[in-house]
């Protein structure tokens, strides 16, 4: 089978840049092509700007991408491929019956996973990898599960077969603590399908599957089994769904197998050996008016405030780090880097020792991407926010290891 791939909800090109190990070489994106990307689509429907098209663009071309809103494209004139790839919103995937009941309506804020399942309807993709934050398995706080539960069950209408892991990149020695769950799918047709059906679950989970071949484990803690051929369809999921997921899971036919594992971990890339050495920008360091805000931010403090019925209550926190810790890894970087937040790095800078905030390039290397990567006409902030939305490119790569392998085979 040859490797194409299109890639929704492109943004910067995180994707294409770990499954093609792309490096930057005079403003332009050198590919290895392991992998033929036939179609991308990018659209930031929250503002008039499309600052991550841009920069897709400006890296790989503009041949064979959309810069539309995936519902007003025609899901049958998209490129045929062999993988569908795309970091999709985590949101609100519950469903809900018409007036007449005769067919389902995805809520609002979900709308982009029902995208997919469009495309691979028209398309009849064979194999995707997507990427989510970790609560996916947990959501919404108020059922916990109901939504990867109505992921998982639609994939297997539709004849898939899946493997789930939740990665920390730190744990396998990249740059910064980012939990992310990585889901890939796999339709019966393939021989990968029909293989793993002659493995036991747990054998896929520890030795024999993508994840395991990667990203080995050294302990199994809980196990549950889920059978989603129960529920008579996906509404009946949103309405009753009770039950657990864990980090680790394998789906076949609809029965469900999920391990509680921890990884073997490989030591992790520190903030030191990703840390600007020559002069840096000014305008990146702290003033005292700020630093004095920072350390307040980032100490311990206990607030009062008031719940909603009126009752008063005291807001604890406790105490960060401040500087952050040069020996280790980056924490999770979110879209607000770089503004006056708790969450916000800051460091020593190596040429004075004063405290500063994290530069674009930074933030691109504790990704892995390429540096400079989004130096492409877009501010700052925008620079901090696609990094803060973006994956661990190295991640990427490995997972892609695995299915080119496996792409290769059918």
């Amino acid at each position: 089978m040859e490797k194409t791939v299109i890639e929704l909800f492109a943004g910067v090109g995180g994707f294409r840049c770990g499954l093609n190990n792309v490096s930057l070489i005079n403003n332009k994106a050198s590919e290895q092509t392991n992998w033929k990307f036939v179609w991308a689509n990018q659209w930031e429907p929250a503002t008039k700007s499309q600052e991550a098209y841009d920069c897709y663009v400006k890296r790989f071309g503009s041949i064979d991408t959309s810069n539309i809103d995936i519902f007003e494209v025609d899901k049958s004139t998209i490129p045929n491929h062999s993988l569908l790839v795309g970091g999709f919103p985590c949101q609100d995937y519950s469903v809900a019956r018409t007036l007449s009941g005769s067919k389902g309506i995805e809520g609002k804020k979900g709308v982009l996973w029902w995208a997919i399942i469009d495309t691979i309807k028209a398309k009849h993709t064979p194999f995707l990898f997507l990427e989510n934050v970790d609560r996916l398995l947990i959501s919404p706080a108020s059922q916990r599960g109901r939504d990867f539960a109505i992921i998982l069950k639609s994939l297997s209408d539709l004849g898939y077969g899946v493997e789930w892991r939740i990665i920390n990149a730190a744990d396998y020695g990249y740059a910064q603590k980012r939990r992310r769950t990585y889901i890939v799918a796999f339709h019966k047709s393939t021989k990968y399908f029909k293989k793993l059906t002659k493995n036991s679950f747990d054998n896929i989970i520890t030795k024999t599957g993508i994840f395991a071949k990667q990203f080995p484990i050294q302990n199994t803690l809980d196990i549950n089994e889920i059978n989603l051929n129960e529920y008579k369809d996906l509404i009946d999921i949103t309405n009753n769904y009770k039950n657990q997921f864990f980090n680790s899971g394998v789906m076949l036919n609809g029965y469900v197998y999920t391990i509680k594992t921890e990884a073997k971990k490989v030591e992790p890339i520190p903030l030191k050996n990703i840390r600007e050495t020559d002069i840096v920008d000014v305008k990146y360091f702290l003033s005292d008016e700020k630093l004095e805000k920072f350390k307040y931010l980032k100490g311990s403090k206990k607030i009062p405030r008031i719940k909603p019925n009126g009752e008063n209550y005291w807001y604890s926190e406790g105490s960060m780090p401040f500087p952050d810790n040069l020996d280790a890894p980056a924490r999770t970087m979110l879209t607000s880097e770089s503004s006056l937040s708790r969450t916000t790095h800051v460091i020593n800078d190596y040429k004075t020792d004063k405290l500063r905030l994290l530069t674009p390039l930074e933030c691109e290397r504790i990704n892995g991407f390429p540096d400079n990567w989004t130096n492409t006409g877009m501010s700052d902030k925008k620079r901090y926010f696609m990094m803060g939305n973006a994956l661990v490119v190295g991640v990427i790569k490995q997972i892609g290891e695995e299915l080119s392998k496996i792409i290769e085979n059918e």
